[in-house]
């Protein structure tokens, strides 16, 4: 028993650990509406959301039992498999959940314990089958094939209901209280007030009963039977409470209600997913407790895992109190909120996710829709509904920080109201579903409805959902192989497996952790250079400048790395320069979206007809793409096996490199010290390398001549060439542009300043 032992400690270690990732990726459900919409200070959401975990936990006890037999049939199995199958459970589930958490994915915990726990018990019952050479009637008999069906047929309905729901309620309280929303709350804000906490009050009320630890059965029942006269009731109460805070104070009606929602959320949370990260170790706990007292444990059949248990309470709260410290400090859940928030967000900014191709089709498909419905519609109608769905009328609230909220308040309560009343309803059914797939699903089909995935988000965000909803099918077929496969290992390699699989789960946790630093700090770096905030004009176009600086320098390091890597062809670091290419194009995006927001921000007055901001933009786009174009190529080149340059060709790219760089070097001076007086040298650097690249182009025909070179090789070196000529030609611009563009804005912008500090001095 005393290997046993070793597996049930090791399964409370896994535990701790599952309760960290957990906590990271589910954080999402009941912190996107309140971090969305900026309801409160970070610490007052997080303080609501961390109370609500704490009074959910206790609410959890009832529910660990699916850990035990929700799944399989447990008197199938005897002890040393079933500790088996835990564990292969556990080591998928921390595993499976921190990749999530590394892209920032949210994805269901409860369909991937469902699927680790179906796919771990039909592995060793699979074995067990082959070993007596059964068939596969045998087989179904170890699985509870009922449960399992139902509970993945719930989760599917539920995502298409989510987003159907969430759409059409968003649609009809938006039509009553348009975007410009405060004047019409203070009318007759209390009826939605009343409703939305109403549905919140009872949602948690539910949620408590179902499974509560220290609540009677009559307790509960009485709950379950008097829901009707609870919601009218409480409609009645917060109704006119509301109203007559809206008439008579300042205060905003949402706000409470948005804080509710979160508690709630985050109660449910607790009490519905703890069982996820804590229910598999401590049914291998009470495992362990039954078999001590076995006198043959190897031998001992599990059917007294079907007997109910309840959790103590002490267990539950510590719990709790893990995943309060992970909720506070977790980077990863930080990021995975984010990623839900941006894609409901109201505005346009940066944008995580790439287009593709499905997404443009759906997006195509609405667009057609549209147009349909518009031929369709009566103009009056129309005209009537864009009049109260209005974006421009959004009174946006304004923050220290000068950054808006992601949506308004009145989406949030909508967001935290419709999930509460679905999950609700399902519990009252006692349907299976995932509040992940609620909540987001409830989140995307409120933003819909807003009309936030705009002709030029849309295809961005349609692709972000998708990302998401294929994780969740990625999910379940992992979490099912990756426990079957650990399982199956298990069984047969005991102890040093286990040993390699731990071993395994830590290095590979440890490569996560920093591949996450690294493409948060990349994501954050792109993010604050669309989104931050300028209040001049003057302003934006210094931190265009600096932008346009940090661009060039990384265009030069790029092409010198090039070059370098296809005179050595070194395959590796091509592959990873095309990748930091990419780098190039977000620079590039960045300084037009600067360029944009200077023009916005300058007066008529100050935009005069030698400010070229269009051949800078073009300068530096065309920069962009023929620096990528370049590195693409040479890349493929090497990745295809054609021979390297030879020795002439390496010398004369050197040389090119160079000359290159020394105009590049010169192009950041003049942009670093804002004089702009040293267009002429870099007009003689550019003169002196189409001087050499004409001598270059002869000496490769030359060359071809001699046939010294591959057609490959000479293809590439000529393109190389042109590629070359044209960054050269593009920088030239860029440079005079911004002296032409730039100069007078800067300066004037450094004269206005000593002017006031002089007034300023004299005054005093």
């Amino acid at each position: 028993m005393e290997f046993y032992l070793v597996v049930v400690i090791v399964l409370f270690i896994l535990a701790i650990s599952d309760l960290v990732v957990g906590v990271s990726n589910d954080a999402v459900n009941f912190l996107n509406s309140a971090i969305g919409s900026r309801v409160a200070p970070r610490h007052v959401i997080m303080i609501v959301a961390s109370l609500g975990i704490l009074v959910g936990t206790t609410f959890s006890s009832g529910i660990m039992e699916v850990a035990r037999k929700g799944i399989f049939n447990p008197e199938m199995f005897y002890f040393s498999d079933i500790m088996i199958v835990f564990l292969a459970v556990m080591l998928t589930d921390v595993l499976l959940l921190d990749l999530f958490n590394t892209f920032s994915l949210p994805t269901s915990t409860t369909v991937s314990i469902i699927f680790e726990l179906l796919g771990a018990s039909v592995a060793i019952a699979s074995i067990k089958v082959i070993e007596k050479n059964g068939g596969i009637e045998e087989l179904i008999a170890y699985i509870n094939t009922s449960k399992a069906l139902a509970i993945i047929t719930g989760i599917l309905i539920s995502v298409v209901i989510s987003f159907t729901v969430g759409a059409v309620i968003q649609f009809f309280v938006r039509f009553s209280f348009t975007f410009d929303y405060m004047k019409r709350i203070r009318r007759y804000g209390g009826i939605w007030g009343g409703f939305a906490l109403s549905f919140i009050i009872y949602f948690i009320m539910i949620k408590g009963a179902k499974g509560s630890s220290f609540l009677t059965a009559d307790q509960m029942n009485w709950i379950i039977e008097h829901s009707w006269e609870i919601l009218v009731v409480s409609f009645l109460t917060f109704g006119i409470i509301f109203q007559f805070l809206a008439i008579t104070t300042k205060i905003n009606i949402l706000k409470p209600i948005v804080l509710a929602g979160t508690f709630a959320l985050a109660l449910a949370f607790a009490a519905n997913d703890l069982v996820n990260f804590i229910g598999v170790p401590l049914a291998g706990f009470s495992s362990y407790i039954i078999a001590s007292t076995s006198s043959d444990p190897s031998n001992l059949m599990m059917e007294a895992l079907r007997e109910p248990v309840t959790t103590q309470t002490i267990l539950l709260l510590a719990a709790g109190t893990i995943m309060v410290i992970t909720l506070w400090f977790s980077k990863k859940a930080q990021s995975v909120t984010k990623t839900e928030v941006n894609l409901g967000r109201q505005f346009e900014g940066f944008e995580r996710f790439e287009s593709s191709l499905l997404s443009r089709v759906i997006v195509r498909m609405g667009l057609a829709v549209g147009d349909t419905y518009k031929k369709i519609t009566p103009l009056s109608l129309q005209r009537l509904i864009q009049r109260r769905m209005d974006k421009t009328k959004s009174v946006t609230e304004k923050f220290a920080d000068g950054k808006p909220p992601a949506f308004d308040l009145l989406r949030a309560s909508v967001n935290l109201m419709v999930a509460s009343v679905l999950i609700s309803f399902a519990t009252s059914l006692k349907l299976p579903l995932s509040t992940t797939y609620v909540t987001f699903m409830v989140a995307m089909g409120t933003s819909f409805s807003d009309k936030s995935w705009g002709r030029e988000s849309a295809v961005y965000r349609v692709n972000g959902v998708l990302t998401v909803i294929g994780g969740w099918f990625f999910t379940a077929f992992m979490a099912f192989t990756v426990s079957a496969l650990f399982a199956g290992l298990i069984y047969y390699g005991g102890i040093f497996v286990i040993v390699a699989l731990l071993a395994i789960a830590t290095f590979v946790i440890f490569r996560t952790h920093i591949f996450h630093k690294i493409r948060s700090a990349e994501e954050e770096e792109s993010e604050k250079a669309l989104g931050d905030e300028d209040k001049s004009g003057e302003d934006a176009m210094i931190k265009c400048v600096a932008k346009t600086q940090k661009f060039l320098d990384l265009v030069d390091k790029i092409i010198a790395n090039s070059l370098d890597g296809l005179a050595a062809g070194d395959r590796e670091r091509l592959k990873k320069l095309k990748k930091d290419s990419k780098k190039i194009r977000k620079q590039a995006d960045s300084i037009t979206s600067t360029i944009f927001k200077t023009i916005q921000l300058l007066e008529e007055s100050e935009i005069k007809e030698d400010h070229r901001f269009g051949k800078i933009i073009a300068s530096v786009q065309e920069i962009s793409n023929n620096v990528t174009a370049l590195v693409s190529r040479i890349y493929n080149h090497i990745d295809n096996n054609h021979s390297k340059p030879i020795k002439e060709q390496v010398h004369e790219l050197n040389q090119l490199e160079k000359l290159l760089s020394s105009e590049i070097e010169i192009a950041i001076n003049i942009l670093s010290t804002k004089e702009f007086e040293q267009t002429d040298e870099i007009d003689k650097v550019l003169s002196e390398l189409k001087k050499d690249i004409k001598k270059f182009d002869k000496n490769q025909f030359a060359r071809i001549k001699k046939k010294l070179t591959s057609t490959r090789s000479s293809m590439l070196f000529i393109s190389i060439l042109g590629d070359t000529e044209n960054i050269s030609e593009q920088i030239n611009t860029l440079a005079i542009m911004c002296t032409e563009t730039a100069k007078p804005i800067i300066n004037n912008h450094s004269n206005v300043e000593p002017k006031q500090k002089e007034k300023g001095s004299k005054s005093k």
